[in-house]
């Protein structure tokens, strides 16, 4: 067998792993992804010499935990401050099965399956704050803007943490991905010429969905979905420079367009969370308009495969990865670190995200490889409750609250969306870990 069928069963992609977008990083889900390296330009393929059909079957177990603190923006008598309130956990173990197959020759059709078996996600007050001094319960103002004499000095709660803590616990079949991938150029077939690859994903909205004001168990999980359908756009450069390194460098664009069957704050639509219920459906607040809202995300992944030990005619290897990757993520209205406790899908401000990966190959036999991959993901600050106060109807030039409530946003919330009560989340650190096993035929 040929060099070039070799590497080309040691293949595993690298471009749009299936998973749930929310606000945890799109970056984790793709750029931390299972793929190694320089195998970001591989490409399943058939018809080639001496290795007329390719396929492999590949299963990821993932572990991500990431952690962070969220805090808001409080009048007190000095002015605006940052009062951090509590700190946000996220706990998530799934289980990723792709199929890829060779179509032709340097192009492949694959196939991904989620298995979300936990997504555990728990808020616990902050370190010196307390049921006593939180702004959490000292509320007067409700979500309607009813005026009161001390909005900081109020009973009134926008949520219930607990002593030891509150705890939301979802998990399910996630959504699908289709994809194909297309190899320009392949240095192993030409070596004068880079790796350049071609992508394109669409991950289909298959996982039930994600309704944040029902109450979740571990005997009752919630579903994960958000009804979005996502097409991917990406493109890869890997070149090989002479007997241990191949750097490589890709860039990837994710459209999203809302499905049927998504959630709408409006779908609730109750006076305890939201400014005007009563304009739901009224005027430009059709449901599109109050519900799911999903970001545009851009990313960037560079990094370098260091080949320790190959030996081609025996199918043997050890490979290090190293990577980073940058990304972009815009402004959106999705199911957030805050939306179990406030009930509703809630608008958070744009953020990047940079992280570093890490990862292990290791292939002993033709028909198996196995990889161990790290990595570490910050996500910069961002506003988690960042909804718009409503529409200028009249072309007045405001937003007329009271004299044409029309113009108000139904799912406008004045105790967390008003400038000096939004929540931020802060410090989000995003930890991931995959074992993978690749079967080649």
């Amino acid at each position: 067998m040929s060099l070039v069928t070799v590497r080309r069963r040691t293949y595993r992609r690298a471009v749009l792993p299936v998973c749930r977008l929310g606000v945890v990083s799109l970056a984790v889900c793709l750029a931390a992804s299972g793929a190694s390296a320089a195998e970001l330009t591989r490409v399943a393929s058939s018809f080639e010499k001496n290795d007329p059909f390719g396929m492999l079957f590949h299963f990821a177990f993932d572990r991500t935990w990431d952690q962070g603190k969220i805090g808001r923006e409080w009048y007190e008598s000095d002015g605006l401050n940052d009062v951090t309130e509590l700190v946000y956990q996220r706990d998530e173990t799934r289980l990723g099965i792709d199929a890829h197959i060779g179509l032709f020759r340097d192009v492949e059709l694959h196939v991904g399956v989620p298995i979300i078996f936990q997504q555990d996600r728990r808020w616990t007050f902050a370190s010196l704050t307390t049921a006593t001094n939180t702004t959490l319960f000292r509320n007067c103002l409700d979500a309607r803007g009813s005026s009161c004499a001390t909005p900081g000095n109020g009973d009134g709660r926008l949520f219930e943490v607990g002593t030891d803590g509150r705890t939301s616990y979802r998990g399910g079949l996630g959504d699908f991905t289709f994809g194909l991938a297309w190899n320009v150029f392949n240095q192993a077939k030409d070596d004068t010429k880079p790796t350049w690859t071609l992508r394109f994903d669409y991950t289909a909205p298959t996982a039930a969905t994600l309704n944040p004001s029902l109450p979740t168990s571990t005997e009752t999980r919630g579903a994960v979905g958000d009804r979005v359908h996502r097409y991917a756009f990406s493109t890869a450069v890997s070149k090989r420079i002479g007997e241990y390194f191949e750097p490589y460098v890709g860039l990837t664009y994710v459209l999203p367009w809302v499905g049927p069957n998504f959630y709408s704050n409006c779908d609730n639509a109750l006076d305890v969370r939201m400014a005007r219920a009563e304009n739901c459906g009224l005027g430009p607040w059709r449901r599109l308009e109050t519900g799911v809202r999903p970001s545009h995300v851009g990313l960037v992944t560079f990094g370098n495969e260091i080949i320790a030990f190959e030996r081609p005619e025996r199918f043997q290897r050890v490979v290090v990865d190293l990577r980073g990757f940058l990304q972009y993520t815009s402004e959106g209205r999705a199911y957030n670190e805050l939306s179990d406790l406030m009930g509703k899908l809630l608008t958070h401000s744009d953020f990047g995200t940079v992280g570093v990966q890490a990862g292990f190959i290791g292939q002993a036999a033709e028909f198996v490889t196995l990889k161990a991959i790290g990595s570490l993901a910050y996500q910069t600050d961002r506003y988690l409750t960042n909804e718009s106060v409503g529409r200028d109807e009249n072309g007045n030039g405001a937003v007329d609250v009271t004299a044409n409530p029309i113009e108000l946003n139904p799912t406008y919330d004045f105790r967390v969306d008003s400038t000096g009560r939004r929540f931020r989340m802060q410090d989000q650190l995003v930890w991931r870990l995959q074992i993978i096993a690749t079967l080649n035929f």
